[in-house]
């Protein structure tokens, strides 16, 4: 079973791998250019020449989708770094230290975790001026708290350890059972929460840039194409259907490598092989 589990995570690493690489060399995979404008070919249903046919400027589906993932994923991959990293540091400290600033910080967290949290995103966003900066910034604010908790709780259930104790009473400084002890020992779950949370942060960002809080025009990105494609529905269903396969599609396989990659390293399953 773990090797069936095995083959299952390089399968999905290597699916994942071919999103990012897509995006990387985006430029150069691009049939047409995804901004140059023929209104004599606009509205064109999906053909030989245009596999996801055109938009109402005759742009090319395909080229404007790949082109998009750039957008889409490298910000998707930003932001979630932004709060693992935050958050895992915020939470590690209080959980370590406790006091007043973990009380404080934690009562902070409440009040993020109290809202909506693509309402609050919005409401942020909107004060911010929208752009895809101030659209990671605002899920960053609301999203942070989760790796915070993760990252205390997992903390206390280490401050207390023999291993721990065994450290300090060798004269390890703070820092340094922070950094060779405790954080190598919870990295686990945070690393397989990050991977999960990539699917939500992109689907929470892309619902941002369809909104209007995200990019600005002219820019690919999944989310904006599908609010250019929501009026023409019933005319040209392709032009918000091609993004949003692209989306499906990339966070159905994020999801499926964070649940393989939770699995893999489950101690139950450990134990049992």
């Amino acid at each position: 079973k773990k090797s069936h589990i095995k083959q299952k995570l390089i399968f999905f690493l290597m699916l994942a791998a071919a999103l990012v690489i897509l995006a990387v060399f985006s430029d150069h995979l691009c049939p047409y250019d995804p901004y140059a404008q023929d209104l004599s070919s606009a509205l064109q249903p999906p053909s030989i020449q245009h596999p996801m046919g055109t938009d109402a400027y005759g742009r090319d589906m395909l080229s404007r989708v790949i082109s998009g993932s750039r957008a889409s994923i490298f910000s998707t991959f930003i932001l979630v770094a932004v709060i693992s990293i935050f958050g895992t540091t915020v939470g590690t400290w209080c959980g370590y230290y406790g006091g007043t600033v973990d009380s404080v910080v934690m009562r902070i967290s409440d009040i993020c975790l109290a809202f909506p949290g693509l309402v609050f995103a919005m409401a942020i966003a909107a004060i911010l001026g929208g752009g895809i900066q101030n659209a990671i910034i605002a899920l960053a604010v609301i999203s942070w708290p989760k790796f915070a908790r993760l990252a205390r709780g997992l903390t206390l259930t280490q401050k207390d350890s023999a291993y721990l104790m065994a450290a300090k009473l060798s004269g390890s400084s703070t820092g340094k059972l922070l950094l060779k002890h405790i954080l190598p020992n919870i990295a686990g779950p945070i690393l397989v929460t990050s991977v999960l949370d990539i699917g939500t942060m992109m689907m929470e960002l892309a619902g941002l840039s369809f909104l209007g809080l995200g990019v600005k025009p002219p820019m690919a990105e999944w989310g904006s194409m599908i609010n250019d494609g929501r009026s023409m529905l019933q005319i040209s269903p392709w032009m918000a259907l091609a993004p949003g396969l692209a989306i499906f599609i990339t966070v159905m396989i994020f999801n499926l490598l964070g649940d393989t990659l939770r699995d893999f390293m489950d101690p139950k399953e450990r134990a049992k092989n």
